[in-house]
């Protein structure tokens, strides 16, 4: 494999090959080449920390005794070096832990797993252009926050976090994007990945009060190729929420064209009610390689 590339490979066959670091190192250094910086750009007076100086830099902030006394380039780094203050809200509920294609030499990665490794490169890019980054990870609760950071050793922290348990019954979305909301105390951006299989009532009320603060609000909506378009066997199959445990049996056949245009219907929706309040969204689908969600996360940033 060529791992320049990893963004446009297949996402199983890429996931196959490393753990969740590894893949998203991969992934980035696939995409990085087309990054471009946000032209927001701006220090604070406070001195945080020193980093490794990388190339690009601004030389006006390279500290020269360190560099003239250890052979050493690091460049100071201070609590407001950041484009902006973004923080990823993960879905983490049983809905989301599931895949339509298990079996196979190369199985489907389940939502989750998708959105995992989608968010591990997310936000190692956004930490690469020192954006401050936090993460909020629910299911029916909050689950796990982590305060929007662009000091070193935040990815590290980021994903000791996705690695946490997490498969509530529900989504709770609306308490999770509150919740970004306090975190984020400026304007800044808030990235919602789900399968968006939650209350809409909710996730309109908690979307409104982002955008009213100001906040940039970008929406990634995970879907299974299957889920889709049901792609599955003609014969009957029972169908079974997994968040609430209801169970449906059917002919696929003679739901499948009800069942596409429910769905077309409902992404009609969600499309609407975010571009009524200036939010932007995309669906993402799980065979789809990770340059594709990152290309559209990016083209807003």
């Amino acid at each position: 494999m060529d791992t320049a590339r990893a963004d446009l490979v297949d996402p199983a066959a890429l996931a196959a090959l490393g753990g969740l670091e590894i893949v998203a190192r991969w992934v980035v250094d696939g995409f990085i080449t087309g990054l471009h910086r946000s032209p927001r750009r701006g220090f604070s007076v406070e001195f945080a920390e020193h980093r490794p100086y990388q190339p690009g830099d601004d030389l006006r902030y390279l500290d020269w005794r360190i560099a003239a006394r250890a052979d050493r380039w690091v460049v100071k780094q201070f609590e407001e070096e950041t484009n902006l203050r973004a923080t990823v809200v993960l879905d983490v509920s049983r809905s989301m832990a599931w895949s339509g294609a298990p079996g196979g030499p190369v199985p489907r990665l389940t939502k989750l797993a998708y959105a995992e490794r989608l968010v591990a490169a997310l936000t190692l890019l956004l930490l690469r252009q020192r954006d401050a980054v936090g993460l909020i990870r629910f299911d029916d609760r909050v689950r796990s926050v982590v305060a929007p950071r662009a000091r070193h050793g935040q990815w590290r922290r980021l994903l000791g976090t996705l690695a946490e348990e997490g498969a509530g019954t529900e989504s709770k979305a609306g308490d999770a994007l509150a919740s970004a909301a306090r975190l984020v105390r400026r304007a800044g951006m808030v990235i919602l990945v789900s399968d968006l299989l939650v209350d809409t009532g909710e996730v309109e009320t908690a979307i409104r009060g982002l955008r009213g603060a100001g906040h940039d609000v970008n929406v990634l909506h995970v879907i299974d190729p299957a889920e889709r378009d049901l792609s599955l066997g003609a014969g009957e199959a029972v169908f079974v929420d997994p968040e609430s445990g209801a169970a449906v049996p059917a002919v696929v056949a003679d739901v499948r064209e009800a069942y596409r245009a429910t769905v077309d219907t409902a992404i009609a929706d969600w499309r609407s009610l975010f571009a009524r309040y200036g939010a932007r969204y995309a669906t993402v689908m799980t065979d789809a390689p990770f340059g594709v969600p990152l290309r559209y996360a990016f083209s807003a940033h």
